[in-house]
């Protein structure tokens, strides 16, 4: 009887025991897990982005801002919210809600056609526009002023020399822009967070001679003109 009665708690504490581990896992990916809820549902973890991508959502309202830039157009949808940010969706939402217009730009023709597709299926296209085209090109031409301009385009890899010519091209963009940007304009810039500087190195060392001062430094990083007001 006393055998079975020790096999009896023996075995609710494995029970107990398995319970707690499986709760703690649970437990453990929910604090990972960083959603932009209620802007975008729960499920979707913006993970690395998140807070950055809060703040700027935050100034976006303070600022009304109207023309919205993003270099390097999400390939994924929502899909890629943890592993890309998913930003043309999500930057492309905020301006939906707010009378706003978001411009997408990407060489990649196969990035452009799936992003289309992301775009319409969220019903997008009336205040989000996907551009096929080289984006310092694009910005060089651009007539309007920019509230928001998101810089995240050429990839970086872990060679240097692809490096280089990403901070280079990152640098070239943000100054064939600058003359459409204005005191209150918002800048956020992706992939800081890497070895060698990220995407930002250049372009940040640029933008602090002209007086632009980093609000918030994290995987991505985010400036505001010395002189911003909302």
């Amino acid at each position: 009887m006393n055998y079975f009665l020790i096999q009896f708690g023996y075995s609710k504490l494995i029970l107990i025991l398995f319970l707690l581990g499986v709760f703690s896992f649970f437990l453990g990916k929910f604090i990972k897990h960083k959603s932009l809820y209620p802007f975008m549902p729960f499920r979707y973890d913006f993970r690395k982005r998140r807070n950055t991508y809060k703040r700027v959502l935050s100034l976006l309202e303070k600022t009304k801002a109207k023309v919205l830039i993003e270099t390097g157009t999400s390939r994924e949808g929502l899909k890629g919210a943890k592993s890309n940010g998913a930003a043309t969706i999500v930057y492309g939402k905020w301006a939906k809600l707010n009378k706003a217009h978001l411009h997408s730009v990407d060489i990649s023709d196969k990035s452009i056609r799936i992003a289309k597709q992301e775009v319409e299926k969220q019903n997008l296209s009336s205040n989000v526009t996907l551009h096929l085209n080289d984006s310092v090109e694009f910005l060089n031409k651009f007539e309007e002023k920019v509230d928001f301009l998101y810089l995240d385009s050429y990839d970086y890899t872990k060679d240097k020399a692809q490096q280089l010519l990403s901070q280079k091209h990152h640098l070239a963009e943000f100054i064939a822009i600058e003359d459409k940007l204005h005191k209150n304009t918002i800048i956020l810039i992706d992939d800081c967070d890497l070895e060698g500087g990220g995407k930002g190195k250049l372009v940040i060392e640029y933008m602090k001679e002209k007086d632009w001062l980093i609000e918030m430094e994290a995987y991505q990083i985010l400036l505001l003109h010395k002189k911003f007001s909302s």
